[in-house]
């Protein structure tokens, strides 16, 4: 227990009266000394608790992650320890990758500040050269976020952490944002004088310097370590399986790379009375529902040339029906077209091709119909699916779409 504001409350409270007190601002050397009085050492796993309680209380997202500066330097010296793991654990990998790119950002400032009395672009045709090349290792970068968003954060929030990986999201965002106006000036920097480039990548850089610097210091010190706490050993394998699924960097350190072996599915993992996949479950009734809500009509010919499925779509461009279901292939098609199905089945069989495309008009409407050669992992041929659409609409998209237009 601690005393604090004249009360006995406590640690948890205790910290979570201090994170308060730096939210209205209080001098964050007063506060440094309080905690080292009070504490000593905090772990990263009580400061997200403590964060996600005061979300659940009010405190707005956006307000906690403008604190994360201001609780990391109150709590800097309890908690640059560092994660331990070892090589192919995927917070090593991540971590190393963390060094590789804040690297990137000090190259990028550096060939920048050589860049300042250039004259024209001619004169400065080698250091834009360079600086291109690290342009593309951050444009490289994209799956480190990725493999962050799409698998670690996940396997964080099954531990019922959700506050930290939604605060580091909203980061990813951010880094996104300052690449992207990097990466245009890259594009178009020839419309501009030398003068004004390097103005405006100096001012880029050093913004991407500091967002990376503030951004992987609280994953390293608070993210990661609270990771590291709560996985499983089964738990970081299966990551770090998704994470290869997903891919690496160009910069990657081949030595973090260690692989790691594939396990099968465990019985206890599957679902009883579902359908289970490698990727999920579904009932039969959802999986009929989804097949359905498809924006395509499909169907489904097994490797005996015999009809085995279709969808129901709301809409369907060519009439299906039951009937169907276990006909020959080649007869549901005219006469004069069969050699064509002959010579896509035969093809997908002999592996000597994968697809097939055509479209057609069809009262008034553009219809794309496409062939698929279905095959097992070792490539052994089950099938053909058919997928007809209607595209007569999507080929009038133009731009981008980002906002809701809903009434």
């Amino acid at each position: 227990m601690s005393e604090i504001f004249g009360m006995r409350i406590s640690r948890k409270e205790a910290l979570k009266e201090l994170i308060k007190k730096i939210h209205k601002g209080e001098d964050p050397e007063v506060l440094k000394r309080q905690f080292k009085q009070m504490f000593g050492s905090v772990t990263p796993t009580e400061i997200a608790q403590i964060e996600e309680e005061l979300i659940k209380e009010g405190l707005p997202r956006e307000e906690v992650m403008k604190l994360c500066e201001v609780h990391l330097a109150v709590f800097q010296e309890s908690l640059e320890k560092g994660p331990e793991g070892g090589p192919g654990n995927p917070i090593t990998i991540l971590m190393e990758e963390h060094k590789a790119l804040l690297e990137f950002a000090d190259k990028l400032k550096n060939i920048i500040e050589q860049m300042r009395n250039i004259k024209d672009y001619e004169e400065g045709k080698e250091k834009l050269s360079e600086l291109q090349d690290i342009v593309n290792h951050f444009k490289e970068s994209e799956k480190h976020y990725l493999r962050e968003e799409n698998v670690l954060f996940p396997y964080l929030e099954k531990h019922g952490i959700t506050e930290p990986p939604a605060i580091m999201w909203m980061d990813h965002d951010k880094i996104r944002a300052i690449k992207k106006d990097i990466y245009k000036l890259m594009d178009t920097f020839k419309n501009i004088s030398p003068e004004e480039f390097i103005r405006k990548i100096a001012l880029l850089s050093t913004d991407l310097s500091e967002m990376l610097s503030s951004h992987f210091y609280k994953e390293n010190n608070i993210l990661f370590p609270m990771a590291l706490h709560v996985l499983s050993e089964d738990e970081l394998k299966d990551i770090r399986l998704q994470f290869d699924e997903i891919g690496y960097c160009c910069f990657t350190p081949p030595s973090v790379l260690t692989p790691v072996e594939k396990t099968e599915e465990k019985e206890s993992e599957k679902k009883e009375g579902m359908i289970n996949l490698p990727t999920g479950s579904f009932t039969l009734e959802e999986l009929e529902a989804l097949l359905n809500t498809l924006p395509v009509d499909i169907t489904f010919v097994d490797k005996n040339d015999e009809v085995r499925y279709f969808s129901e779509t709301k809409d369907r461009i060519f009439v299906r029906t039951k009937a169907v279901i276990g006909r020959k292939v080649q007869q549901c098609h005219p006469q004069k077209s069969v050699h064509i199905v002959e010579k896509i089945v035969n093809e997908f069989k002999k592996g000597t091709k994968d697809h097939a495309d055509f479209w057609i008009n069809l009262n008034g409407r553009l219809i794309l119909i496409r062939y698929f050669a279905v095959r097992d992992k070792n490539g052994n041929y089950l099938g053909t699916l058919e997928v007809t659409q209607d595209i007569t609409d999507i080929k009038k998209i133009e731009g981008e779409k980002r906002l809701l237009d809903w009434e």
